[in-house]
């Protein structure tokens, strides 16, 4: 079998960096997007992959980026995020656009972008990163769980618009990961960011990355619909058991 081709988002940091390393590790070839180059091409030289430049939100630039890919046969739609906690009554628009921006059409732009070269691929896999808020909800976190739900269900709505091509459809929904996620939400304040965390185990981002290439390496017939993983000390998005 020749060296199939695996294209992650948001992969300078985080689960998408943890994601490369780990497909690479399966024998992929990683091609690599984000909007961090430097990032990308240092990690892209240490995993023998390819990186490019990648911004979800600007059209042209996923255009530009897609015309450099010739062969895809897993795409990990990755790149996305939130800012902001506010209430709805306090919503902040911009924070909202930008969410839908990045995790809904920017998910929608690379699936629909590369859809014809995984279909063509005869054994295609897209792999979504949503998240417990695309399944359920939170005081403060309408803007992010509304684009979560949205992507969520723009996947699920894959599954059954190409059932019988070959190519196969994943949500992977994890729950408190330790990434910059949380710094990036509350606009770079790491000592609010680091209290997420305090008193409990999150996962990390090779926890997840290590379910993303398990489902990218089952048979070509067997499709791992949705997986969820979560810390043991979380039961969801409101509800965490945190030790003293």
């Amino acid at each position: 079998m020749s060296e199939r081709t695996a294209v992650i988002t948001g992969a300078s940091a985080g689960i998408g960096e943890a994601t490369a390393r780990a497909l690479a590790a399966a024998g992929f070839h990683v091609v690599l997007g984000a909007r961090r180059l430097d990032r990308l091409e240092k990690l892209a030289a240490e995993l023998s992959g390819t990186a490019h430049s990648l911004d979800v939100t600007d059209p042209a630039s996923v255009a530009a980026f897609v015309q450099r890919i010739p062969e895809c046969h897993v795409l990990v739609n990755n790149a996305g995020g939130a800012r902001g906690l506010e209430r709805v009554v306090d919503a902040d628009e911009d924070n909202w656009r930008w969410m839908w921006e990045t995790n809904v059409l920017g998910t929608l732009r690379l699936t629909k972008a590369l859809l014809p070269k995984l279909i063509s691929s005869g054994d295609g896999h897209v792999i979504t990163v949503t998240s417990i808020a695309g399944h359920e909800v939170y005081d403060g976190g309408s803007g992010y769980t509304a684009a979560k739900h949205a992507q969520a269900a723009l996947h699920q709505t894959l599954r059954s618009e190409h059932l019988g091509d070959p190519v196969r459809i994943t949500e992977i929904i994890p729950g408190m990961v330790e990434t910059d996620f949380s710094a990036n939400r509350f606009g770079g304040d790491t000592e609010r960011a680091a209290k997420v965390y305090q008193g409990v185990t999150p996962l990390s981002p090779q926890d997840v990355a290590e379910v993303i290439a398990f489902a990218a390496t089952r048979p070509s017939h067997v499709n791992l619909d949705s997986i969820v993983l979560k810390p043991r000390a979380q039961l969801n998005g409101s509800r965490t058991f945190r030790s003293e």
